[in-house]
């Protein structure tokens, strides 16, 4: 039976979660999230509504999704099923206390209105964007957290290889 190699192109399912058992991503449809989209036509593979949900596809070795995992599909038959435990430090680093900032609403557009757990795309001085998440708000200020949402967490991949196209 064929097993994969760097460079070859595979169809994996994976399911990932974290230290207490939530699953924060998966191909499987039952564990993707929401069953329905927002829109009859979603196109977007990050909004969270399942849509995305079946196989992935990927090339060994491309860097397209995390190294531990594409090195681990090395050497997999189709069918073979592998779990792979990602350290924080490895994954997405460790949870930054430094990322976390808030601004006067007097800094703000006056009709800027976040949301708490909204996330956003700010430019900082240096015209950088930078993805943050609202994490509190009063009348004076805004606090935004600027790290990854998965900073600080071990990740556990359940994959299943199968096929290699």
């Amino acid at each position: 039976m064929a097993q994969a190699k760097k460079g070859d192109t595979v169809r994996i399912d994976y399911t990932g979660k974290l230290d207490d058992g939530s699953v924060f991503d998966s191909t499987i449809e039952s564990e993707s999230g929401p069953e329905e989209c927002e829109t009859e036509e979603c196109t977007d593979d990050e909004c969270g509504c399942g849509c995305e949900a079946g196989p992935m596809e990927l090339t060994i070795g491309e860097g397209k999704f995390l190294p531990q995992v594409e090195e681990a599909l090395i050497g997999m038959a189709p069918g073979e099923q592998k779990t792979i435990v990602i350290a924080a430090a490895e994954a997405f680093g460790a949870y930054d206390e430094s990322k976390v900032f808030a601004l006067s609403r007097e800094d703000l557009p006056a009709d800027f209105k976040p949301a708490i757990g909204d996330d956003l795309v700010l430019t900082n001085e240096d015209e950088e964007d930078i993805g943050v998440t609202v994490i509190e708000m009063n009348d004076k200020e805004i606090t935004f957290d600027a790290n990854h949402p998965l900073a600080g967490e071990d990740l556990t991949f359940d994959v299943q290889l199968l096929e290699i196209v």
